[in-house]
């Protein structure tokens, strides 16, 4: 914002909190505006008081030493200088081969540039990307997608080849490079920049499962299967890699991070679900094979049954549901099947329940920080529901989720009847076998 309106000749100073420098500054190098002018404040700002935030404009900025507000006006009305409007340009094409160094030097050189998890990986050699390759008749060079870590940074390009890459880093086998390709298709990063530690969860489903030996049984959601492992992996690393980094304070802002962005990949278990699999409710045939992207990971509540008091379980489980997240119900197939023993025997019934059972005061719901930044501005302008959610009394309960934002996938060993309540909004579902 600070930068459209400089261009537009609008003298504009962009306040920061401190725990935000560099990452601002990185983010004004981006945009071409190294010289843009900042100010900065203490963490937190949220909760303050009125007379504890006067005393951050009346004090020092923590990151220049000097008065907050002789930095505001100073950067309001001094004269732009030529270095302020010579701008940046950025030359992003790569060397497709490093120098040849022993594995020990070239271990060392990708954690060094923050190119793994910090985890051992496989080399890339050209040998062994060629063989990846072979697990797609797409050409290397074909562009795959576009990934970013946030909004306001550029997108970046992938191809196969970049693709194939990082399958190979990740321990991925070539059977698995269309899963992973079509992961990376889908637009959505597996490595977010956003001070909520978010992490996206994916699910798989159709044919490619068997052909690969996916995992939906014993263990399903943990590091129990290679081919669930590495997909889930790979696509963290190309995340990573293909998108300008995730380095901590620049293009990664998580307050604790999240461990289900290590590898979170799974099966769905379609033969043992009482119900219809996640990619045929949302338009493939149950013959094709799709991926299912799921953005989110804040939370995870979990419970057993349905036992008698289920109802009241999960309804607390979903008042504590991060109210801007909807949750997605990774149910073991015992439990799905004592829903449907309740009556459930649709699964869109027991959507259309837990829509109808989220609840929470008015109060409750608008005391949110992504709510008030993200939703609120949209109840003003009277976009529903959550206009209506608005005009509500504080003390009034209100519904807090659509029932299509709410998705229900099955999965698990049957040695209990578990579920799991997992924060994910639904942002994709992509082909797999368009990338075979």
């Amino acid at each position: 914002m600070a930068a459209s309106l400089e261009q537009s000749g609008v003298p504009t100073v962009a306040v920061h909190t401190q725990v935000f420098a560099r990452l601002a500054k990185s983010a004004a190098l981006a945009n071409g505006m190294p010289r843009m002018r900042q100010a900065f404040v203490p963490q937190p700002v949220v909760d303050r008081t009125p007379d504890q935030l006067r005393t951050y404009i009346e004090g020092i900025d923590p990151i220049s030493k000097r008065p907050f507000v002789q930095e505001v006006i100073e950067g309001l009305t001094k004269p732009l200088q030529q270095e302020d409007l010579k701008g940046v340009s950025f030359e992003r094409s790569t060397p497709r081969l490093l120098k040849p160094d022993s594995e020990e030097n070239l271990h060392r050189l990708f954690v060094e540039n923050h190119w793994t998890d910090f985890l051992p990986i496989t080399l890339p050699t050209e040998k062994r990307v060629a063989e990846m390759l072979k697990g797609t008749s797409h050409a290397p060079d074909k562009i795959v997608g576009q990934l970013r870590p946030t909004y306001f940074r550029e997108f970046w390009e992938l191809t196969v080849e970049k693709v194939a890459v990082n399958a190979v880093m990740a321990g991925a086998r070539p059977e698995y490079l269309p899963v992973i390709l079509a992961l990376a298709a889908s637009g959505i990063t597996a490595r977010s920049s956003s001070t909520t530690s978010f992490a996206t969860i994916s699910v798989i489903n159709g044919p490619i499962r068997n052909e690969l030996g996916m995992n939906s049984g014993i263990g399903v959601m943990g590091p129990y299967n290679h081919a669930n492992a590495a997909i889930g992996r790979a696509y963290a690393l190309l995340s990573q890699n293909l998108q300008g980094g995730s380095v901590p304070g620049e293009t990664y802002m998580g307050s604790q991070g999240n461990w289900y962005a290590y590898s979170a990949t799974f099966a769905e278990a379609e033969e043992r679900s009482p119900w219809e699999p996640l990619h045929v409710q949302k338009g493939f045939e149950p013959t094709d094979s799709a991926a299912s992207v799921f953005f989110g990971g804040w939370y995870t509540h979990a419970g057993y049954g349905p036992r008698a008091t289920w109802q009241d379980k999960v309804r607390r489980c979903l008042s504590a549901a991060e109210h801007y997240s909807p949750p997605f119900l990774v149910l073991d197939p015992i439990a799905a099947r004592g829903f449907v023993e309740l009556g459930f025997d649709k699964k869109e019934k027991l959507i259309e329940w837990c829509a109808k059972n989220a609840l929470l005061p008015a109060r409750e719901y608008w005391d949110n920080q992504h709510i008030q930044t993200l939703i609120h501005p949209l109840a003003v302008a009277g976009v529903e529901p959550y206009a209506t959610r608005l005009k509500a009394k504080p003390d009034e309960l209100i519904e807090i989720f659509e029932a299509k934002q709410i998705n229900i996938v099955v999965a698990g060993g049957e040695t209990q009847g578990a579920w799991k309540m997992i924060s994910g909004d639904l942002r994709a579902t992509v082909s797999i076998d368009a990338w075979r």
